[in-house]
């Protein structure tokens, strides 16, 4: 099962640094194109648009609001009911037949400005104008470069196509149409937030003591081999399936997760997307085999089993307990790839993640703490280009243009943690990339493993200081993910700095820098006696 378990490896580690944290769905836009200026400097907000038709409830539809006009009320229960009436002329680019009474308006986007449409209705006596795009897309609604002062006092906001030509269809068929126009704000923290930080906290938690174990298990080994004067391969000793990294490797990952992420970006599409759900179940399956293997040898009932073994061509000698799980994790993940559009598919999606990441933490390992500073420094300015730099060469920030699958036509790629917002009138889902947990996640393991052969308690080791770091940075990405209106946020941009520096910090002041920087094991322990070759 070792070559089974280092294509998942190779595969995870590849995949791990194309989504990225953040909150899909945002509902605030800001605009560089077309700044703020007075008159113009609203936010670009969605607006749900609620129907009644002949007194009945109607279908929901969701519009942006101008960045001219009043701002819309944020509660339902403020929000008038009023009825709504077509422009004569359609495009309500001049002044209408007849006055308004206190009506909403709708009109086609015509040739000539938002601004004057909204001039002309506001005259005319409507409370608000509703325009229809001429394409399914929302398009943001700004001032003309030459307009300087710009005072209009009814709100604007625009409907896709189809909905528009819903509407404009129930009117012309003498249907008495009335509607609300509001946009709701997000709470500042939500549930699903909490939830998802200890769901990733918990992840690494459970991969770190697995790693930490079998690195144990393995030293003391080792050591009774070595006392008892027996012949020892020390190249294929110990190693336990886990594949230790290096320099080279954790830079030539970030190298080739760049490609990646670009092919990503590129080859964005509905067969891209299921080609990809293809390679996450695989990788889920056998990850999720892996960790219920392990968690079921640890019972009387099952151990026998598990140490039992049959020879399979091309996977070599599998444990009877491994060939019973295997078709429960198989089917599982065909459920959910057949089933993933459903409502609560999100949960066998985390399921799976989380057995993934957990299985890639205990096969892939940093060796010291070298290896994490360069994989975990080059991840760092990996996040930051592509989420932030990347605008600049490509108009969008391709990392979040791939987590969430905006070219897609799907909910996005597969590689996520995700937990629907539970109190957000906007829905959506809390989500935390793979690379988020995983890539901090093999520097916190690497801690609790060298505790583990130095024989340090919590307040004497590493692994204490390291995963609160963690959990620190991972809750200043909420806070800035927060304050950034929901916007996309690099997550390794604070972890990073506070893991690592954590751990750089604490090291040279145990005055420990030098074994933890160079050997990754602590000087007598029996660790020692391993030197694992790097091989990734």
């Amino acid at each position: 099962m070792l070559i089974m378990d280092l294509c998942v490896a190779f595969m995870a580690l590849v995949l791990v640094l194309s989504p990225r944290f953040g909150s899909a769905g945002d509902i605030v836009h800001q605009d560089n194109i077309a700044p703020k200026r007075p008159g113009c400097d609203n936010n670009f907000v969605l607006v749900k648009v609620p129907t009644w038709v002949d007194g009945v409830e109607d279908e929901e539809y969701v519009g942006v609001g101008a960045r001219f006009g009043p701002t819309l009320e944020s509660k339902e229960k403020h929000a008038n009911h009023t009825k709504l009436v077509i422009s004569d002329p359609p495009d309500g680019c001049t002044k209408p037949k007849n006055k308004f009474s206190g009506e909403f308006v709708l009109a086609h986007r015509g040739n000539c400005s938002f601004t004057t449409k909204a001039n002309i209705a506001d005259d005319a006596g409507a409370l608000a104008i509703i325009i229809i795009n001429h394409q399914t897309e929302l398009f943001k609604m700004v001032c003309e470069t030459n307009e300087s002062d710009v005072e209009i006092g009814i709100p604007t906001v625009m409907l896709p196509q189809d909905a528009g030509a819903n509407l404009e269809n129930l009117l012309k068929n003498s249907s008495m149409v009335s509607l609300q126009l509001y946009s709701p704000r997000r709470p500042p923290v939500d549930v699903a937030e909490v939830f998802l930080w200890l769901m990733a906290v918990s992840t690494i938690i459970c991969a770190s003591y697995w790693s930490a174990r079998s690195a144990k298990e393995a030293a003391i080994e080792l050591d009774k081999l070595l006392k008892d004067g027996s012949d020892v391969d020390m190249d294929g000793f110990g190693s336990n399936g886990a594949v230790d990294i290096n320099v080279t490797s954790a830079i030539l990952f970030v190298i080739i997760a760049s490609c990646f992420l670009v092919m990503l970006y590129k080859l964005m599409s509905f067969w891209f997307i299921e080609v990809l759900v293809v390679l996450f179940c695989i990788g889920g399956t056998e990850g999720l085999q892996t960790c219920l293997v392990s968690l079921l040898s640890c019972f009387r009932r099952f151990r026998h089993a598990g140490e039992s073994f049959i020879k399979v061509p091309f996977f070599g000698a599998v444990s009877y307990l491994t060939l019973a799980v295997s078709p429960l994790c198989i089917a599982f993940s065909v459920l959910w790839a057949v089933y993933r559009s459903y409502s609560l598919a999100w949960i066998g999606q985390d399921i799976l993640g989380i057995a993934l990441i957990i299985t890639v933490i205990q096969i892939v390992r940093v060796p010291n703490l070298k290896v994490g500073t360069v994989l975990l420094s080059c991840a760092f300015l990996y996040d930051i280009f592509w989420v932030f730099v990347s605008k600049l060469l490509f108009h969008e920030s391709v990392m979040i243009v791939v987590a969430r699958g905006d070219k897609s036509g799907e909910d996005g790629i597969p590689m996520l943690l995700k937990i629907p917002r539970m109190f957000d009138p906007w829905g959506g889902f809390s989500i935390i990339g793979f690379g988020d947990i995983i890539l901090p996640g093999l520097l916190v393991a690497f801690s609790l493993r060298y505790d583990f052969l130095a024989k340090r308690n919590f307040r004497a080791g590493y692994f204490v200081w390291a995963m609160t770091a963690y959990g620190l940075g991972l809750l200043v990405t909420y806070i800035a993910l927060n304050m950034m209106d929901g916007h996309g946020q690099p997550a390794l941009l604070y972890i990073v700095p506070f893991t690592l520096g954590t751990f750089l910090t604490l090291g040279k002041k145990r005055g420990e820098l030098k074994t933890l920087w160079s050997k990754g094991a602590p000087e007598g322990g029996p660790c020692t006696h391993i030197q694992l070759q790097p091989s990734l």
